[in-house]
């Protein structure tokens, strides 16, 4: 096979698999509740990490307990969906500005170190879900199967990323459409849902 066509077979196969997927949808979920940017890069990175990862261990991803890997995916989304349902909704209240500081003395910082929290959150939800997952095994098989794992990874990332930016453009148009502390209260039911399958999958 050639390069190209590899390239293209190994995009279309893991695109397919990856737009039903859970990652898939907390990528679009978090896209609801922070910047489309920082969800965007936060995912790409981690998947891009993840396919490195299954290229890397090639067809050894698939020998992983399975079990363990889903519980502790499982409770990741548990965990964010408990934290979204008991935040306070984000805007709802005006940050009292500090004697003698003014506000605009204090927002970049404080935009900075909250964008990066936020790029965090999203990076560690999206590696969890993304571990182990159908789409890096399947990565890890190709890359197995054809030994041309820089064409894999090619192949894979940006399938990957494909998906991850079609699920923070429809986060994000949803985010705007929609109350933001309606938009969190589903975030947090879908993020728990999504969690009990994943537990209960495993059990």
């Amino acid at each position: 096979m050639s390069t190209a066509a590899l390239l293209v077979s190994v995009f279309g196969v893991i695109f397919v698999a990856e737009l039903p997927d859970k990652t898939a949808l907390a990528t679009l979920v978090l896209a609801t509740r922070e910047k489309a940017w920082i969800v965007f890069t936060a995912s790409a990175t981690a998947l891009a990490l993840q396919s490195v990862i299954a290229v890397a261990a090639g067809g050894l991803l698939s020998a992983l307990p399975p079990r363990p890997i889903a519980i502790a995916t499982g409770a990741v989304f548990l965990v964010s969906a408990c934290v979204m349902w008991w935040k306070k909704e984000e805007g709802g209240q005006a940050v009292p500005s500090a004697p003698l500081v003014t506000r605009s003395t204090l927002a970049p910082s404080g935009a900075r170190s909250g964008d990066l929290r936020a790029f965090l959150r999203a990076f560690a939800i999206v590696f969890a879900a993304e571990w182990g997952d159908l789409t890096q095994i399947g990565t890890g098989a190709l890359a197995a199967r054809y030994g041309r794992p820089l064409v894999v990874l090619l192949g894979a990332t940006l399938a990957l990323w494909c998906v991850a930016g079609l699920a923070v453009f429809i986060g994000h148009r949803a985010q705007r459409a929609i109350h933001p502390g309606v938009v969190q209260r589903i975030a947090a039911v879908v993020f728990a849902v999504v969690g009990v399958v994943v537990v209960w999958g495993a059990l």
